[in-house]
């Protein structure tokens, strides 16, 4: 497999209203990282975990999957308390943190305006995703953080939307993988009590128990 397949090049042009906003991005804060941010983790990762798109002052800040938001504090988290992190994670592309036996991406990798991807971007990024899975030789586990991860997963491995029921939760086989779904990690999901530490723990210790199994 070709790894450039499977991450955007930094001035990926697909999608002109993301690339846009990377402009504007990249004008009002030149310092930032600005642009699709690439996957994170272990090339040899059973588990894949799949977000919606960069956080504007997240990951498209850092350049580092869910690196610098509400959202991240508590995949971090909650990974190194189940074993598939190791480090300490300090909001920062730099820190010492390390996934184990794990790898984090987003459906959409550049930053969309008030976080909603549109259709025709979901699309555009699709391929990415799909070399993504290629990409990693001992896959056997993916988790979906929200519903848009699930579809784009699903229609990903040449699977219809609706082939995995949504839900946290949900436990499928979907392709060659065991699909694990969950509630998005956000901070409107946690502050409103939607989902809570102990449940998005719950799932990556049901993933820990399908890996040791």
């Amino acid at each position: 497999m070709d790894l450039k397949r499977a991450e955007p090049a930094r001035t990926c042009p697909l999608c002109p209203r993301l690339v846009d906003y990377r402009a504007a991005n990249s004008a009002a804060n030149p310092d930032w990282f600005n642009g699709p941010a690439p996957s994170f983790g272990d090339p040899n990762a059973r588990l894949l975990i799949v977000g919606l798109a960069p956080g504007r002052t997240g990951a498209n800040r850092t350049g580092r999957p869910f690196t610098g938001d509400a959202a991240g504090r508590l995949l971090y988290d909650t990974l190194l308390k189940t074993g598939f992190a190791r480090g300490t994670y300090e909001e920062r592309p730099d820190d010492s943190l390390v996934l184990a036996d794990c790898m984090v991406t987003n459906a959409v990798r550049c930053a969309p305006p008030g976080n909603k991807p549109l259709p025709e971007e979901e699309i555009a990024c699709r391929p990415f995703l799909t070399a993504r899975m290629q990409a990693l030789p001992q896959l056997r586990a993916i988790v979906t953080l929200g519903d848009v991860a699930r579809r784009n997963v699903l229609k990903a491995l040449n699977l219809k939307a609706n082939a995995v029921d949504a839900g946290h939760g949900v436990i499928a086989d979907a392709g060659p993988y065991r699909l694990f779904n969950s509630y998005h990690c956000s901070r409107l999901n946690t502050n409103t009590g939607r989902l809570t530490p102990q449940m998005f723990e719950e799932i990556f210790l049901s993933v820990r128990r399908y890996l040791e199994a």
